[in-house]
């Protein structure tokens, strides 16, 4: 995650001016929670209707001026904190453009260009529950797998090849990693780390665990999400399309005529994934508003689509890296960092000395909104407790079955490419 005839120029999450890419970075580091910012701005634009409309309301008429009351004082608090907190965003804000100056002129980073305060705490009194506003739009809900497969059929004739069983989806998996350069250690541990070591190929975000609802479009063995999904074929359709082209040239029959099937509806969605500019906020809209954006987000459920899409995006902050001088391979921890951030701010805290990364506070790396989504980078503080947390939930996750099967996969898959 180029119109047709555009050069690849990546799109990425917009890292380096600290969106970082929180909306499912893991199962386990998820929250959905609205930002007490636009709190604020919702709760004032509700106060004229708590102040006006509630004498027509069935509440009891002594409970009104408490209300206002509660509201009032959240409202006074709120404003307190959002005056901290605005001063305290804007210097990260500016901090980080200190820093990607200083890496465009090749300078080196020092422990003055980052934030070293931890964010201001909000302190006040919980908002008061607000009356739904007369006429507003429901916020949709959370598409589903269902949803993804429901578009796909009907906007591109797709219905993906599902395996048999896990196991083969695994194998598939341990093969598009290997084939693309990842390790077994990279791939297993972030696995291990995004679904505790236990999540299916379509396992969706907020759903494992006997969640109920689904929180993400995220999916899958290290949960791509949905704008990953239409980024990467934006970017590397072609090579995708090559290596389906040389599948089916090899096939024969009915499984021949399925994978013609199948490169006729690639190519439908490549095509679709590049009617907008290869930005991530365009690819972000086209994914989430668009039938056709949804229906995309189904090749990750493919046999054959799903494991090279989740493998490329792991490899591409890979080469990221590489591309900046970082010569050691990245460890598990490091690139689930890279893709759960953001290459930008992920390869910022890679490349880090222990002796900074044991100060600079976590917060460095999000806006505002980002960090108070992510509970563990706000509980761990500072950028080495994060990195170390990651680290042991993935060892954790190693130990459980789905992990020790992934493992497995990728000796099986190297075994035989060693007896070849």
């Amino acid at each position: 995650m180029a119109v047709i005839l555009r050069g690849p120029r990546s799109a990425r999450p917009p890292q380096d001016d600290g969106k970082a890419r929180v909306a499912a970075p893991g199962l386990l580091w998820q929250a959905a929670i609205m930002s007490r910012r636009r709190i604020a701005r919702f709760l004032l634009r509700a106060a004229t209707i708590v102040i006006v409309v509630c004498p027509v309301l069935d509440a009891p008429a002594g409970a009104q001026p408490a209300d206002r009351a509660a509201m009032s004082d959240y409202l006074s608090a709120s404003r307190a904190y959002d005056e901290r907190a605005e001063g305290y965003w804007r210097a990260v804000s500016e901090k980080r453009r200190i820093r990607n100056e200083k890496r465009r002129n090749n300078e080196p980073i020092a422990l003055e260009d980052y934030v070293l305060d931890q964010p201001p705490v909000y302190s006040g009194p919980p908002r008061p529950p607000v009356p739904p506003t007369p006429g507003e739009p429901r916020r949709p809900e959370m598409p589903v797998v269902a949803d993804f497969l429901r578009h796909a059929a009907k906007e591109f004739g797709f219905v993906p090849r599902r395996p048999t069983s896990e196991a083969e989806f695994k194998r598939a998996y341990a093969r598009a990693a290997l084939d693309v350069g990842l390790t077994r250690e990279q791939a297993v541990g972030v696995y291990a780390f995004e679904t505790a070591g236990v999540g299916a190929y379509d396992t969706q975000a907020g759903l494992l665990f006997g969640g109920k609802r689904a929180i993400s479009p995220a999916l899958g063995y290290n949960q791509l999400l949905s704008t990953n999904t239409v980024g990467l074929l934006a970017e590397h359709g072609e090579t995708l399309l090559g290596l389906m082209s040389e599948r089916a040239r090899s096939a024969e029959g009915i499984a021949k005529a399925a994978l013609l099937g199948k490169l006729d509806a690639l190519q439908r969605m490549i095509a679709f994934s590049r009617t907008v500019p290869n930005r991530w906020s365009d690819h972000d809209r086209l994914a989430k508003t668009t039938p056709g954006g949804m229906g995309i987000h189904a090749a990750v459920l493919d046999l054959d689509l799903g494991p090279w899409l989740q493998a490329r995006k792991l490899v591409t902050s890979v080469l990221f890296a590489k591309a900046r001088g970082f010569r050691q391979t990245l460890t598990s921890a490091e690139l689930e960092l890279m893709n759960f951030t953001g290459d930008g701010n992920g390869f910022d805290m890679v490349s880090m000395p222990d002796a900074l990364r044991r100060r600079v506070p976590t917060s460095n790396f999000f806006q505002q909104e980002g960090y108070e989504r992510n509970p563990v980078a706000r509980r761990t503080g500072v950028v080495a407790a994060l990195v170390a947390d990651i680290a042991a939930r993935a060892e954790r996750g190693k130990r459980a079955a789905g992990a020790q099967e992934l493992d497995a996969a990728f000796a099986a898959v190297e075994g035989a490419a060693r007896g070849r």
